[in-house]
């Protein structure tokens, strides 16, 4: 059996971060989420429910200084769902998505 190749292009940090993950369906709604991992290009999480593919969303989630070598940076992304796995752990949803756009919040 042939391995499967990994498509990522960026190095991914296994976190679990809690994240605030906002979507569109439905009217705007926040959902607390934890992360699986995160890289510079896309993020993935784990929620209650599913979040369509396809679906625009967006999330703030707070690098720890083990990541910023530097103090705590809250960020906010913006984004697109790409993938949405069933079977996560305690029955979570695995969802996968790219980020667009980000920037840096301040602390105040």
């Amino acid at each position: 059996m042939a391995e499967a190749q990994d498509k990522r292009a960026t190095r991914r940090f296994a976190l679990r971060l809690p994240v605030a993950v906002t979507t569109q369906e439905d009217g705007a709604q926040q959902k607390s989420a934890q992360t699986r991992d995160v890289s510079a290009r896309g993020i993935c999480f784990y929620l209650d429910s599913a979040i369509a593919a396809g679906a625009a969303i967006e999330f703030t989630l707070t690098l720890p200084p083990e990541i910023t070598l530097t103090e705590s940076i809250r960020v906010r992304c913006k984004g697109k769902v790409v993938r949405v796995d069933e079977g996560g752990p305690e029955g979570k949803v695995a969802v996968a998505a790219v980020i667009d756009e980000y920037e840096f919040l301040s602390e105040s």
